[in-house]
């Protein structure tokens, strides 16, 4: 007998229609998404990162009570309500890399990610301040995670409620930014193949590639798509993708197959977000300080062609951020967050429990 038609979760809306559902074009044709850095407040970042400035203070200790930026607090506040609750994005235009150096220009942009949320490990490590550049290696190994390449990552979303990038130094060519609404992705599939969408609310093995907690398998089985509502909740919808990782996962003999109807699925999702009416790029220049909110965006980044010379190579530095007042999520999330308590959540668990900020 054929396998039983996929099914919408109770309650779920045909269409969501709310300020996480926006088109690329629109949103590239604006700019309030850019928000430029007065030089009282570069001069309230230099001065609150001043006391870290010595070597042998450990970053990874900085905490928001420690970083104290009271001017930038308001813009602060209304940056989260529009990351947790409106477009999903938002650019920070003019740190001044250059000019402060990687240690000050990596303690003004931790200093400012703690008052989004906990900075949390982003690798086995304990790394809580991520380096996003080529390493010269291929995402044909299984233990290797696309960012450490100069590959093209396509649309995919971190394992973080935030994510936050600082640009220190740009590619010769491409590395482009790429968002796309996953909110916009389940209504163009529910409009034009619902059967299809449906699939994307049943658990996919995503593999681990390597990073795997203790007892734990070797990948998590989350849908693409979650639909959770709480008492007194609206509801939210909250997406975890990444293509090759599902691809890769089939590779461990316990994984759930992947049906023909559920593969269908996912190439339609990949044709969607590569779609140009619906994503958009941004290019990243030095000092660009970009945030993310994974639940209800795909971020994306371009191939690129890097400089010869070591010093001028591409070069991003990376948060992971879990805000105390980020939104529920089922427990199903918990396989790969460790838990689903807002401000704890997320990330890759260090093998020694230890938290490490590393400059280089």
């Amino acid at each position: 007998m054929p396998d039983p038609a996929p099914s919408f979760p109770p309650g779920l809306p045909e269409r969501i229609d709310d300020a996480s559902a926006w088109y690329g074009p629109a949103m590239a044709a604006r700019s309030d998404w850019i928000e430029p850095l007065s030089q009282p407040e570069l001069d309230e970042l230099a001065a609150a990162s001043e006391p870290w400035m010595d070597e042998r203070f450990d970053l990874a200790a900085l905490t928001k009570e420690k970083f104290r930026i009271t001017k930038l607090a308001p813009r602060i506040a209304s940056m989260l309500s529009e990351l947790l609750d409106g477009r999903g994005f938002v650019l920070w235009r003019g740190l001044p890399v250059e000019q402060w150096g990687r240690r000050r220009s990596a303690i003004a942009f931790y200093g400012l990610g703690t008052h989004l949320g906990n900075p949390i490990s982003q690798n086995a490590q304990g790394h809580v301040l991520g380096h996003v550049r080529d390493m010269g290696l291929s995402s044909d190994d299984p233990n290797v995670r696309i960012y450490q390449t100069h590959e093209r990552q396509t649309f995919h979303t971190d394992s973080a409620d935030l994510v936050g990038l600082l640009c220190l130094q740009t590619a010769r060519s491409g590395g482009a930014s790429a968002l796309v609404s996953s909110t916009t992705l389940y209504n163009e599939m529910r409009a034009r193949r619902p059967e299809l969408a449906a699939c994307l609310f049943e658990p996919l093995a995503t593999d681990r590639r390597g990073e795997v907690p203790a007892g734990a398998k070797p990948y998590f089985e989350i849908p693409v798509f979650n639909w959770h509502v709480e008492v007194r909740s609206r509801g939210t919808l909250s997406a975890i993708y990444q293509r090759q990782y599902i691809d890769s996962a089939q590779r461990f003999p316990h994984a759930p197959p992947l049906s023909a109807r559920q593969i269908e699925a996912l190439d339609l999702l990949d044709a969607l977000t590569d779609d140009p009416a619906l994503n958009f790029t941004m290019e990243l220049q030095r000092g660009d300080i970009q945030f993310v909110h994974n639940h209800t965006l795909l971020h994306d980044r371009t191939a690129f062609v890097d400089w010869p010379e070591p010093t001028r190579r591409r070069h991003l530095l990376r948060l992971w951020l879990s805000p105390e007042s980020a939104r529920p999520l089922p427990l199903v999330f918990a396989q790969r967050y460790g838990g689903v308590q807002p401000g704890r959540r997320g990330g890759v668990p260090s093998a020694d429990g230890r938290l490490r900020a590393p400059l280089d």
